[in-house]
């Protein structure tokens, strides 16, 4: 469980920050609820929000890949190293501007293949193919 451990404390610091960007731009805006129609504060929150909508679900794959020992090691540890550089990626797209970003277009896909790559793994055990 290692990899799971280190990745998901990265990824908790990564919360933090997201989370405190949030809460400065809510002092700033002196806002206290919502986005007060500021799209610089509502971007803030799309970066928090999309990033718990999205990261539980990987967590939990990442876990099973690693504690079922689906497939080799280096399976887990590039899952892990790969969200976490997805999850940076997506939010320093989505905080650089509104619209599409290349590095939002690349946290997703990344994101995407993590949640795939543990998907099969755990469709695949579960069905006793491997």
């Amino acid at each position: 469980m290692t990899v799971t451990l280190i990745t998901a404390g990265s990824l908790a610091l990564v919360l933090f920050l997201l989370g405190a960007y949030v809460v400065a731009g809510r002092v700033r805006f002196k806002v206290d609820l919502g986005d007060g129609g500021i799209a610089a504060l509502r971007q803030r929150i799309r970066a928090q929000a999309n990033f718990t909508e999205y990261v539980p679900l990987a967590l939990i794959l990442l876990l099973l890949v690693e504690k079922e020992s689906i497939g080799p090691r280096w399976l887990a540890v590039a899952m892990g190293a790969t969200l976490v550089f997805a999850r940076l990626w997506h939010a320093q797209g989505l905080l650089s501007k509104e619209g599409v970003s290349a590095g939002r277009f690349m946290g997703t896909n990344l994101t995407g293949l993590v949640i795939l790559v543990g998907a099969a793994g755990c469709l695949g055990r579960g069905a006793g193919i491997f």
